[in-house]
């Protein structure tokens, strides 16, 4: 195996870890989002652990975005004020946790 081969490959599973802890932080981060929205939601115990399962599920179905539509339209329907740019700010904020605590092993 030529040194060149030997980079590519150690690149290639480098690039393969990297998109596994964005996957668990992103999945981390939309569970804590969910728990978060549950609270507003006036949610708790099984309901609000189910509320969060249904938004890491929906993130399943497109992308981040479909987070935030699903929470806007949940917020919406039980009237609980809170602007996309909170919903996002949140979002932002528990992303960094979930980072740190996908890396710390938790």
């Amino acid at each position: 195996m030529t040194s060149f081969d030997k980079r590519e490959e150690a690149f290639e599973q480098r690039f393969a870890h990297d998109e596994e802890l964005r996957f668990k932080a992103t999945a981390r981060r939309n569970k804590m989002l969910g728990l978060w929205a549950a609270e507003k939601l006036g949610l708790t115990g099984a309901e609000a652990d189910s509320y969060a399962l249904s938004v890491v599920m929906s993130a399943f179905e497109d992308s981040a975005h479909d987070v935030v539509t699903k929470i806007r339209k949940d917020f919406d329907a039980k009237g609980v004020v809170q602007s996309d740019h909170q919903i996002t700010r949140q979002m932002t904020e528990l992303m960094a946790q979930a980072i740190e605590d996908v890396k710390a092993g938790r």
